[in-house]
């Protein structure tokens, strides 16, 4: 009887899914803000059925009580997460906020299934992120001077926003000491040096930096694009990837260079730093294949991981096998044997979904993650300053680049990296600095929207 209701609600949680993920551009569709709305809400109503039945099954295959209550915890903190968003910002944008919680709940699914003492911990950070970060957008807001019959705004929080693009160097320099401080210091982990410990908690500095980073090169950019300011900016840029790739982290890296290449060419709009970008790229490849060992380990397993399948292309080869046995329709939850993948709930929690979910829900994932990268480059396109234009597109482009890295590397499309799936895979300071980026960019978005109502409001 359990494994029938494995069987019926693992097809009904992709078609819960497809139909979320459906929604999620069709929403773009729609210019009305009800009609937007109510697709927000069947969206809702998708993601609390997809974690019902996914917990459901968790508990009857696997009895514990805990689980239950671990349930009920984590739809307390998605009701009071998306109602708190609504009631305190009044132009949010119901889309990011429903996507978070989708892949947070995705997140939550597999890694209850995978360890529920990581999975609950991870629940704990999830719940300090969101109250640290939940604040973010209002920094970032217009606050209002006069009566409700005035219409004169200042922007007196905005002016405090406006001061960030006045200290480029800070960005710049923090963000070496803290990637310096790791190479020399920090914690090895699979060959590399990735965080540091601090009072029995260890965090991985290069999450943060990744936001500081943006903001760095989003403040010299916005100062001035000329090729004083362009050399020196790529200087800075080039310590950061240096080091990081001394480091051994190797996602990482590639993720800083695509990321300033990338806002580099949109500041300048000059094709010749884009082309030049990718030469670079294309030659330290080649040049970091020759010099390190870790590199041309990961490069060989990549080519052929069946060559050496006991040892180093025992990692690719087990997520290739799990997303295969999957196939399209998964083999239900607790059917699989995901656990076979080293740090399957980190790096490789993709082929976990697609194991134990089916390669259809996994798509559905991707197709999350690509909505909200394209909102992102609409908030981008719709800001009028070059300082938040440049910050929504360098913080959407990590996004994607990171999304992109991972899922390449479980599948064989590329060298495995190292970096995890943003809101889904295991790890606090991977899952804050998310936390981070999204509450950035809903407080561009809110500040967008405010901006519109404040000329409406001006013209009658």
């Amino acid at each position: 009887m359990v494994n029938l209701i494995v069987d019926v609600s693992r097809y009904l949680m992709i078609l819960l899914i497809a139909v979320y993920t459906w929604l999620n551009f069709r929403y773009f569709s729609f210019r009305d803000e009800g009609k937007q709305k109510k697709i927000c809400g069947r969206q809702n109503r998708c993601m609390f059925l997809i974690h019902f039945l996914a917990y459901g099954i968790l508990w009857l295959k696997t009895g514990d009580e805990r689980i239950l209550a671990f349930y009920v915890a984590q739809v307390v903190f998605f009701l009071c997460y998306i109602y708190v968003y609504r009631l305190f910002y009044h132009n949010v944008s119901r889309l990011l906020v429903n996507n978070m919680c989708m892949l947070l709940s995705v997140g939550f699914i597999i890694l209850t299934r995978l360890s529920f003492d990581r999975a609950l911990k991870q629940f704990v950070i999830v719940l300090a992120a969101a109250v640290i970060t939940w604040i973010i957008p209002f920094i970032m807001d217009r606050g209002w001077q006069g009566g409700e019959d005035s219409v004169e705004s200042v922007p007196f929080i905005m002016d405090r926003v406006w001061q960030l693009s006045k200290i480029p160097w800070v960005y710049g320099i923090l963000g070496l000491i803290l990637l310096g401080v790791v190479l020399i210091t920090g914690i090895s982990s699979y060959g590399a040096q990735l965080s540091i410990g601090i009072g029995g908690f260890t965090f991985q500095p290069s999450e943060f930096v990744k936001i500081s980073f943006v903001f760095f090169v989003a403040t010299m950019f916005y100062r001035s694009t000329k090729f004083k300011t362009v050399c020196m900016t790529t200087l800075v840029a080039a310590l950061h990837v240096l080091i990081l790739v001394a480091s051994k982290d190797l996602g990482s890296a590639l993720i800083f260079f695509v990321t300033y290449v990338l806002m580099l060419f949109v500041a300048t709009g000059k094709w010749v730093y884009l082309l030049g970008g990718a030469g670079a790229g294309t030659a330290a490849s080649v040049l970091a294949y020759q010099l390190f060992d870790h590199v041309r380990a990961r490069v060989l397993a990549w080519r052929n991981p069946w060559s050496d399948i006991e040892n180093k292309g025992y990692q690719i080869t087990q997520s290739l096998f799990a997303i295969g046995t999957g196939g399209w329709f998964g083999m239900g939850l607790c059917q699989g044997m995901p656990g076979k993948i080293p740090v399957v709930e980190k790096d490789f929690v993709f082929s976990a979904v697609s194991e134990e979910l089916g390669g259809i829900f996994a798509l559905c994932v991707l197709f999350i993650c690509f909505g909200c990268f394209l909102q992102f480059m609409m908030i981008a396109s719709r800001m009028k300053a070059v300082f938040y234009k440049l910050i929504a597109f360098g913080l959407g482009t990590v996004y994607i680049v990171q999304v992109f890295l991972t899922v390449g590397g479980v599948t064989k499309f590329i060298p495995s990296t190292g970096v995890t799936l943003p809101l889904m895979s295991y790890g606090g300071s991977s899952v804050f600095s998310t936390f981070i980026l999204f509450g950035v960019m809903q407080g561009l978005y809110i500040l967008k929207q405010n901006e519109e109502e404040e000329k409406q409001y001006e013209k009658g």
